[in-house]
């Protein structure tokens, strides 16, 4: 049987699609609609960074548009729709696929070779913490750097505690039961997600399998290299990997496709060929406009999205300040399905105030020209311009800013007409 073969415009609109930005800030924030948004692209990455909002405000927001924060925070931490583990990185992942990452729990606590030492000088830490928890929990860090429990030893204030919570958490003895100003507060797994533990875990080659066929469907199509840099945890050896794909290649349950132009293979799931097939006739990846936060799950690996998309992105924020390009956290604007540019933007809370201090195009974009990647054809000034608009003004309305100032564009020829733009959307 012949190899199929698919555009890259094709991969990147189902790509698009199973990000859920086929029609951005589209939805309504439900607790269906965001098990479904969690479970199709892997998880919604976590990260302290508060310039503007948390990454995973600003991923839910670039689905659903403006919703409560409250309510998320209820279909998080009282309803655990999902809960926190890691998967590219520090994620929220879906409740409903706790018997998987429970085999990684498991694992962890006897596969994680860099934890033996530690194990060995700390026992008595360790129990100490997970007693801790048992009896008084839910409990944060602060909580055992600030006290100690009666006739504890000086030990207790060491920093080996953060430590002993991040191996309890790791292996699946403690789970996040909520946050608090972002620290994590820990109570037992058993009283966090009771009805989950129930489930049993999946065996090795099961969860293999699994990690497999996720990371596919989040992608619709991918590489090997995709494969690795996409869930990245656990971190799989290149052997399990090739013989995990084997396994599914034999079954038919996965096949090797072609994408046109590409000099390596590429991998989709069978029950996605039609799918590829349908996304290459579309006549735009997408409908609509939004920001992305520099941790959405479209960018975990940049090499794969500047590869469908042409957009070379790096974020800035660990780049010291005199070599930055765009600025300290530049948020992606996607209009069309198109990655057209990216924002610098800082929110000024005590002046309700959303600062636009870099507004980039990439030049292509600038020029009128089409996309150097996955090409739907030029995308007009006018319909960039609204796009930035929009999506800015909704972020704003997030964010609880009554106003939006707009500072350096680039090409700063364009700058009177982003400002124009976006203070005319703005009113």
């Amino acid at each position: 049987m012949s190899t199929p073969v698919f555009s890259p415009r094709a991969v990147a609109a189902l790509f698009l699609a199973r990000q859920h930005l086929e029609r951005p800030r589209a939805r309504k924030l439900t607790a269906g609609g965001l098990a479904r948004f969690a479970a199709d692209c892997g998880g919604v990455q976590l990260d302290s960074i508060n310039v503007v909002a948390r990454a995973h405000h600003l991923t839910v927001w670039s689905r659903f548009g403006v919703y409560d924060r409250a309510a998320l925070e209820r279909l998080l931490y009282q309803r655990r729709v999902l809960f926190e583990y890691w998967a590219h990185a520090a994620c929220l992942v879906p409740t409903a696929h706790f018997p998987a990452w429970r085999r990684a729990m498991l694992d962890y606590r006897h596969r994680h070779k860099g934890w033996t030492g530690f194990l060995r000088k700390h026992p008595r830490l360790m129990r100490a913490v997970e007693s801790a928890i048992a009896a008084r929990g839910p409990l944060a860090n602060a909580d055992f750097q600030a006290a100690r429990p009666p006739g504890a030893a000086g030990w207790w204030n060491w920093k080996p505690a953060t430590h002993a919570l991040d191996f309890l958490w790791m292996s699946g003895r403690i789970a996040v039961h909520s946050r608090t100003h972002f620290q994590k507060r820990f109570d037992l797994l058993e009283r966090v997600l009771p009805e989950a533990l129930a489930q049993a875990a999946l065996d090795r080659d099961a969860f293999r399998h699994w990690h497999l066929t996720r990371s596919l469907h989040a992608m619709g199509a991918a590489t090997e290299t995709d494969l690795r840099l996409y869930l990245t945890y656990p971190k799989l050896t290149a052997a399990e990997r090739a013989t995990t794909l084997r396994a599914a290649l034999r079954r038919g349950e996965v096949v090797q496709i072609e994408v046109a132009g590409a000099r390596t293979a590429w991998y989709a799931l069978a029950r996605d060929l039609d799918a590829l097939a349908a996304a290459g006739r579309r006549r735009a990846a997408s409908r609509g406009a939004t920001l992305l936060a520099p941790f959405d799950s479209l960018l975990w690996h940049r090499d794969r999205v500047a590869r469908l998309f042409g957009f070379d992105y790096r974020i800035e924020v660990y780049v010291p300040a005199a070599r930055r390009t765009v600025g300290y956290y530049a948020l992606p604007l996607l209009v069309d399905g198109q990655l057209i540019g990216r924002v610098d933007a800082k929110l000024h809370r005590a002046e309700h105030r959303l600062e636009l201090r870099h507004v980039h195009f990439e030049p292509w974009f600038a020029r009128g020209d089409a996309p150097p990647a996955a090409s739907w054809g030029p995308l007009s000034i006018e319909r960039g311009l609204t796009g930035l608009a929009d999506s800015a003004a909704s972020l704003a309305a997030f964010c609880g800013a009554h106003r939006i100032d707009v500072g350096r564009v680039s090409p700063a020829s364009l700058r009177a007409r982003v400002r124009s733009a976006v203070l005319s959307q703005g009113e």
